[in-house]
């Protein structure tokens, strides 16, 4: 599956959030860019969550601005999430799931998605 999400960042933003799962509770993919937020500046921090948080995982490769506009991509499969940031950097977690399918994109913060596509 293949996620094309492009947004833009507010200005003034700490951090946004864009969680790919079942539900608010059954998380896959917790991708969380801070600006500013939770002893954080300018890191990717990406988890799970399934009867509470997992792990992080920290990407300090940052190509995302305030107040501008972005377009990633996430793919995805059983075994792994890869994401495509913005200036074309690759980062990858791991799909603590398993799952190839989810039905639930949140996305939460200080960002105005301008598209979401799905293939």
């Amino acid at each position: 599956m293949e996620m094309k999400i492009s947004g833009k960042v507010k200005p003034g933003c700490d951090a946004f959030s864009i969680n790919i799962g079942h539900d608010d509770d059954a998380i896959a993919l917790h991708f969380n860019p801070r600006f500013n937020a939770h002893g954080d500046s300018n890191t990717i921090v990406c988890n799970s969550k399934q009867g509470g948080w997992g792990s992080e995982h920290r990407e300090h490769c940052f190509p995302f601005q305030q107040g501008e506009e972005f377009k990633l991509s996430i793919t995805f499969n059983n075994e792994t999430f890869y994401i495509k940031l913005p200036e074309g950097t690759m980062m990858s977690f791991p799909n603590r799931f398993g799952d190839d399918a989810f039905t639930h994109v949140h996305v939460k913060g200080d960002v105005k998605i301008i598209s979401v596509k799905a293939k």
